[in-house]
């Protein structure tokens, strides 16, 4: 493979900054997240990363039908794109209740579902479900040790079980995990520790399918562990990022095989001071989150350090013997794709060097029509 795989043959004709989407590249992607897990049917990614009806159309050539996203655009983006099965992988509380319940009404063609965690919050979409007269499809959020959502297995999660069985509303399709707090850069290590915290969750539905005379489907896994979860039987995989890849997840999760298949393209706009150089990549135009130093790496310029940020500029140091010139075109890899790509109204698809179409990032937005 050419070095220069990520280079444009006519840069000019994009403004920057711009989201680059390398077609090829992501959907090789989308072949080797399958070769990981066995089958196209043992995937449900998540959508938060792409964030566009062409990139999950994509993944549907590919053979995958289910899906997920956490929130009612990244769902309602999915029916655009024609899937049929569809997790909202987020407890919908308040007036998101409705907005799910309206979206699951208004495609009686399509299997919805949705997460809970708490009893209090599932009589709520039972209720709503009841008024509109629909059984909805819920999956237990459980807490892995993420301790961002969900309910802890065993005797907690088996007494929520129980109380939403009694819900005329609701119908329990399964568990979902997300494990993403595992990301020991050692494989072994992230093993063990996913596995440790699997085998409560596998003993409890084992136990709860014995008693109830149910088979409970189990969805698990981040990028992180999802080549662990992979291996067990009965086992669907919920990744998100495989499809593009970044800079974050190559650098930790050495063990897994994924190429980069988006950068951001930005020029060099100004020189404020001896050995500075300023481009075209701000705040607004890549996740910001992490410090300075873990934001993105420039391909093709890997000589320069970052020294400062903000909105609409990235200052950068450079050696006193650098040639750099206003209007040089640099390519990054960014270190968080998934919060980068909301960040642009579209993406630029390349394909061998060449524009050959935009996709519009059309779940960036918090409401489409629902």
């Amino acid at each position: 493979m050419s070095e220069k795989w990520y280079a444009l043959n006519h840069p000019e004709n994009i403004d920057s900054p711009a989201l680059l989407v390398y077609q090829d590249r992501a959907r090789e992607n989308i072949q080797r997240a399958i070769d990981v897990v066995g089958s196209p049917d043992r995937l449900r990614p998540h959508v938060k990363t792409n964030k566009s009806i062409e990139a999950c159309r994509m993944m549907m050539e590919a053979g995958i039908k289910a899906f997920k996203g956490a929130t009612i655009a990244e769902i309602e983006m999915l029916t655009l794109a024609g899937a049929r099965d569809i997790l909202l992988a987020y407890q919908p509380v308040g007036p998101k209740i409705d907005r799910f319940l309206n979206l699951v009404k208004s495609h009686p063609d399509i299997q919805f579902h949705c997460l809970t965690d708490n009893e209090q919050a599932a009589k709520a979409i039972d209720l709503k479900a009841r008024e509109k007269g629909l059984e909805v499809s819920v999956y237990i959020d459980l807490n892995a040790g993420t301790n961002r959502t969900g309910v802890s297995p065993g005797e907690k999660a088996e007494m929520l079980f129980k109380a939403i069985r009694l819900l005329k509303g609701l119908r329990i399709t399964g568990f979902h995990l997300y494990d993403g707090h595992l990301r020991n850069p050692v494989f072994d290590i992230r093993k063990k520790e996913c596995d440790a915290g699997f085998e409560p969750i596998s003993s409890m539905r084992k136990r709860l399918e014995e008693d109830h005379g149910l088979s409970l489907e189990i969805i698990a896994g981040g990028t992180t562990t999802f080549p662990i979860h992979a291996k067990r039987e009965r086992v669907t995989c919920g990744p998100g990022t495989f499809i593009y890849w970044d800079d974050g997840y190559a650098a930790t999760l050495p063990e897994q095989d994924f190429l980069f298949a988006a950068l951001l393209i930005s020029r060099v706009v100004s020189f404020p001071a001896e050995n500075l150089i300023c481009v075209d990549l701000g705040h607004k135009a890549i996740a910001s989150e992490n410090p300075l130093d873990k934001r993105i790496r420039f391909i093709n310029a890997n000589d320069l350090t970052a020294v400062s940020q903000s909105e609409e500029h990235l200052v950068l140091q450079a050696s006193p013997e650098h040639d750099y010139q206003i209007g040089d075109v640099f390519y990054g890899v960014p270190y968080h794709i998934c919060p980068t790509v909301a960040l642009h109204q579209e993406a630029v698809v390349i394909r061998d060097g060449d524009v050959v179409g935009r996709w519009k990032t059309i779940s960036r937005d918090r409401k489409i029509s629902i």
